[in-house]
């Protein structure tokens, strides 16, 4: 009996803190956190590894902001490295104060931070958390409409090293965020648009000019821009997602100068109304004569009357084996739409429809 007490207790303290401390580095941080409360072994063993601490989760959570004031005070997570608070509730302007005032120590090491959707911070809020957490690398605010170029101010002024940015949906943003962004972040790599309806081709022939390292770029929703940025695309030599969905002041001419980013893995032309086959087939031209041959392996021309079967040839001849993704819905003037036909040209097809 002393024996299998001692084989029991063998048990809780050791083998079983060993192998969840194992599992435990693929557990969603909720799930992390409940077993705190299984065994005092359990917990002494999660604590003291700090890997398990540098994520705090609280996506779409209620009561966010005292949550993540709590949480920052607990000195397990004195070096976490991402925090993500996407349409949390309950996260305003003042938390973020307090989090600068008295969890300073707790930020040195973030390097992502989501904010997405949180639609009560404002530019002051925005000034308060960047003003903390200075090593950011990765910095998302969609769907804000309080944030002005105030706050993109405060964001290049207190973050030096950001090569992620996600102001999707910031719709009073206007050119000034752009130069700001421009001058401050030349090393930046991603970069969203989306919706930011008060900029024109000034802004973005800004970030054209200085950010040459982007590989993505999302200006998804953005029909005020003209051939004039459009063609100056062609600068972003690493590119590899770009997405004109909605771009309706997109010529081929455009296109055809797009068309010399030959690392492109993923093109939206979704409803960019004045495309046809001499657009695409430009597209199509560029992966035969560099040496990124037969990239691309997303491609939407959803909704664009002005392409034929011709541009399907074309783009069948240089990424036969690569597109896995193919959007011609709504392209009246493709005759071979059906599965079946589409599947002949390109035999890695998994994907007929981006949009609905």
């Amino acid at each position: 009996m002393e024996v299998e007490v001692a084989d029991d207790v063998t048990w809780s303290r050791e083998t079983v803190p060993k192998v969840l401390k194992i599992v435990s580095t693929r557990l969603p941080q909720r799930d992390l956190i409940s077993l705190l409360l299984v065994s005092p072994w359990l917990n002494a063993t999660l604590i003291s590894h700090p890997s398990l601490w540098l994520l705090i989760d609280f996506h779409e959570m209620n009561d966010a902001g005292n949550r993540l004031i709590a949480a920052l005070s607990l000195p397990r997570y004195r070096h976490v490295k991402q925090i993500n608070l996407e349409f949390s509730q309950d996260i305003e302007d003042k938390h973020l104060q307090i989090i600068k005032n008295k969890c300073l120590d707790s930020l040195q090491d973030l390097e992502v931070l989501n904010l997405n959707s949180c639609q009560k911070i404002s530019d002051k809020g925005v000034e308060d958390i960047t003003s903390a957490c200075t090593n950011l690398k990765v910095f998302s605010i969609y769907w804000n409409v309080r944030v002005t170029d105030t706050g993109i101010t405060h964001l290049v002024k207190n973050c030096k090293y950001i090569i992620d940015l996600n102001i999707s949906g910031c719709k009073k943003l206007s050119d000034r965020s752009l130069q700001l962004v421009a001058q401050t972040y030349p090393e930046l790599e991603v970069l969203n648009l989306t919706r930011c309806v008060k900029l024109t081709d000034f802004g973005l022939q800004q970030i054209l000019n200085s950010c040459s390292s982007l590989q993505s770029l999302n200006l998804y929703a953005l029909s005020s821009f003209t051939d004039e940025a459009y063609k100056r695309i062609s600068l972003l030599a690493h590119l590899k997602f770009l997405d004109l969905c909605g771009a309706q002041n997109l010529s081929d001419e455009g296109l055809s100068c797009i068309a010399r980013c030959n690392g492109l893995l993923s093109l939206s032309l979704t409803w960019c109304i004045h495309v046809t086959d001499v657009g695409v087939i430009a597209i199509a031209a560029s992966c035969t004569s560099l040496k990124y041959l037969r990239k691309i392996q997303n491609c939407s021309l959803f909704g664009i009357v002005g392409v034929t079967d011709a541009c399907l040839d074309s783009l069948s001849r240089t990424c036969l084996n690569t597109i896995t993704t193919l959007d011609v819905n709504g392209c009246i003037g493709i005759k071979r739409r059906c599965r079946d036909e589409l599947l002949k040209l390109f035999p890695k097809l998994r994907c007929f429809k981006v949009h609905s």
